[in-house]
Parts: structure tokens; C-alpha cells; sequence
């Protein structure tokens, strides 16, 4: 009896086992860890490394800097901890330029993800690194701010940073995890052929003055053109005018007016014809006979 309890007890514990000796328990979390950083793992592979102090100043949801770090695309670093790549942050001196381009090629991209309601709050002097750098001008295309000039997001200033130095295909990568990002590429396409044909700081510097130059010129033209224009003189601009249809009703309206002088001006003359003798009367004709045999008479 004792051998057969025993041996009931033993039976479970053999069907814990696989057919090839491991437990189901280890074997299943082995399972789960792989598949819990397989995503990771298959993004984590960028041409360049990429990084940013993130001080949670925005909505997780929709921070593009937290999507980046879910998608093993960047890197968070910690407060005090720097960067010996291309920093962009809104303490820069200089401005990124194509001259950085093999400092981002070996060593990578990092941002400052912050507010920029908020930035008094960020330590600058507790990050960073030799490199700090601001962007030139740039429209942002990002649903918050979309058309607003320098109001970039995380995943914006760091494909502007790898487009500059020549890695627009980098920029687009990286653009491309979100539904609204290559649209960024679009907008600014002007700047980044500027921006381009540039070497150091001073030139994009450059480059920056003369379109910013020609965005005002342009902006006074369009003012004095509104001005000079007489809009109520060119009337209803939603209705389409037609010359031939306007120069009939005036050839009609002239034909009416002379048909209506025409009828004032005639004198009508009552003259009886040989078709008006029915409207004479017998006694008329009588008289006319003796009238005429007198004179007759005296003739004679």
C-alpha cells in the first residue's frame, strides 16, 4: 500500500517534465523573457547612438522622446552624467553645422527633453558635454505645434541634427515611427538644401539671415500688394462674369430704347386710300356729282 501512495504522489512531478528534462515553469519563462525584449532587440540596431536627458515635463502618450526609448531607439541618461557626442540643447553656443558630422557618426546624437515653458527648471550645468550645439531655424511639423517656427519636439531636433550633417536617411529612419514625421522633412526641404551647402557654424549662420531676410520681404510685399488692391472695385470674386452674356443685354436694352424713341418721335398722318371708300357715305358722293354738273352748266 505504501509503494502505491507513493507512487501516485511521484506521477505529477513527471508531468512537470518536457520530453527533454526541463521543468514546464523554467521553460515558459525562458518563453516570456524573450519574447518581452525581442522588439527592443530588433530596433535597437541605429547606424549611430542616440540619447537624452529626459526631466518628464511632458505627456508620456505623446512625448516623441519616450516612444524612441520604448522602441530601444535612444538612450535615457541620468543628471550629472555627460555626452561626448552632438548635443542639442537650448544652452548651445554654436549651431549644428555639416562640419559635425564625424563627431556624429562616431559618437552619436543626444537631446534635452524638456518644456520649453519650463526650462528654467532643467540643470543645465549638471549635463551636457564639449559639444553643445543649437539648431538654425526649422518649422516644426509635430501635431502640438505643428507650423510653428523652433517649437521642435525630441525626435524632431535629432533628425534636424542628422539631416544637417548629411544623414538624411538617418533623419527619415528615425522619422518614420511616426505617422506625422516625414512631413517635417517635407516642410523644412528649402532649409535642409541650405543648410546643406554650408560647412562650419558661421556659414549656417549665414544661410539662416538670408532666408530669414527673404521670409520678411516677402511677408512687406504681400502687406503693400493687400494694400494697394481695391477689393470691393473687383467685386464678388466667387462669381464668374460673363462679357458676352452683359454686351447682349446691352445690345437689347439699346434696341428697346431706340424702338421707344422711335414711337414718340412719329407724327401719324390719317391719309385714305382707295381701300377707305367704304367709309364714305352716299349723300357724300351726291353732293360731289351735282357739285361737279354745275360747274358744267356755267361752262357752257
Amino acid at each position: 500500500m505504501g509503494k502505491g501512495k507513493n507512487k501516485e504522489r511521484d506521477e505529477p512531478k513527471r508531468g512537470n517534465k518536457t520530453s527533454n528534462g526541463h521543468h514546464n515553469r523554467t521553460h515558459h519563462g525562458k518563453g516570456r523573457q524573450e519574447t518581452k525584449y525581442s522588439s527592443v532587440l530588433r530596433q535597437t540596431k541605429f547606424p549611430t547612438k542616440l540619447a537624452m536627458w529626459d526631466f518628464d515635463h511632458c505627456d508620456p502618450k505623446r512625448c516623441s522622446g519616450k516612444k524612441l526609448e520604448r522602441l530601444g531607439l535612444i538612450k535615457s541618461l541620468r543628471i550629472g552624467q555627460k555626452f561626448q557626442g552632438i548635443i542639442v540643447t537650448p544652452n548651445g553656443k554654436g549651431v549644428v553645422c555639416p562640419d559635425d558630422k564625424e563627431i556624429v557618426e562616431q559618437f552619436g546624437v543626444a537631446v534635452v527633453e524638456c518644456s520649453w515653458a519650463r526650462l528654467e527648471e532643467v540643470p543645465f550645468g549638471k549635463i551636457g558635454g564639449k559639444y553643445e550645439r543649437l539648431l538654425p531655424y526649422f518649422v516644426a511639423a509635430n501635431p502640438v505645434n505643428y507650423g510653428r517656427p523652433m517649437k521642435l519636439n525630441c525626435v524632431e531636433a535629432v533628425a534636424a541634427c542628422l539631416a544637417i550633417v548629411g544623414h538624411q536617411d538617418w533623419a527619415l529612419e528615425l522619422l518614420e515611427n511616426f505617422s506625422w514625421g516625414p512631413t517635417f522633412l517635407d516642410i523644412n526641404k528649402e532649409l535642409l538644401e541650405m543648410y546643406a551647402e554650408c560647412t562650419d557654424s558661421q556659414s549656417v549662420l549665414d544661410a539662416e539671415k538670408a532666408f530669414l531676410e527673404m521670409i520678411d520681404k516677402e511677408r512687406e510685399e504681400r502687406k503693400k500688394l493687400k494694400g494697394e488692391v481695391d477689393v470691393w472695385a473687383m467685386g464678388n470674386p466667387n462669381q464668374k462674369h460673363n462679357d458676352s452674356d452683359s454686351e447682349d443685354e446691352e445690345d437689347e436694352e439699346s434696341e428697346e430704347e431706340g424702338y421707344n424713341s422711335e414711337e414718340k418721335n412719329i407724327l401719324v398722318i390719317d391719309v385714305p386710300g382707295p381701300e377707305d371708300d367704304e367709309y364714305y357715305d352716299d349723300e357724300d358722293v351726291e353732293e360731289e356729282n351735282e357739285e361737279e354738273h354745275s360747274l358744267d352748266e356755267s361752262d357752257e
